[in-house]
């Protein structure tokens, strides 16, 4: 499992023009299933986003997490962290997870999410969406089950 974290002030999803999901301060996260990821790679996400500290205290230091800020959660599904990019011009993604087992990990990491108590707003699996955010920081943060 691969996830892209970014700390947002704010962030929003659509599609055809049409307005899925919105965010005010929180985090957008890129999320993609590879084909040998499982729900305790999801499990083990969930638990470490919701309690990671991302945001500053009073003091300027980032101690807090998005539980502590009463933050929200963008997830987005995205085969595409999945490229392999070394070889040649065009990516590959044969990595990636197929489309049904993606779609089932997906929304159990979504769920999951939710279950540690994050405030979680989704986009729309399989479809070609718009995303906009504004990147606080800008403060990026790359997980990679593979390095767990």
């Amino acid at each position: 499992m691969k996830a892209l974290l970014q700390r947002v002030s704010e962030a929003n999803v659509s599609l055809d023009g049409d307005l899925l999901a919105a965010i005010s301060a929180g985090v957008v996260v890129f999320v993609c299933t590879e084909k040998q990821d499982s729900d305790e790679d999801a499990d083990f996400f969930a638990r470490k986003i919701a309690n990671m500290r991302l945001f500053a205290d009073a003091d300027g230091k980032t101690n807090l997490s998005i539980l502590d800020v009463g933050g929200e959660a963008l997830v987005i599904s995205q085969f595409t962290l999945a490229a392999n990019w070394r070889k040649g011009n065009r990516p590959g993604f044969s990595a990636a997870a197929d489309p049904d087992m993606a779609e089932r990990h997906y929304e159990y990491f979504c769920k999951q999410l939710a279950v540690e108590g994050v405030a979680v707003k989704t986009g729309r699996f399989r479809s070609h969406m718009a995303v906009s955010l504004v990147n606080d920081g800008p403060f990026t943060i790359w997980m990679d089950s593979a390095e767990k």
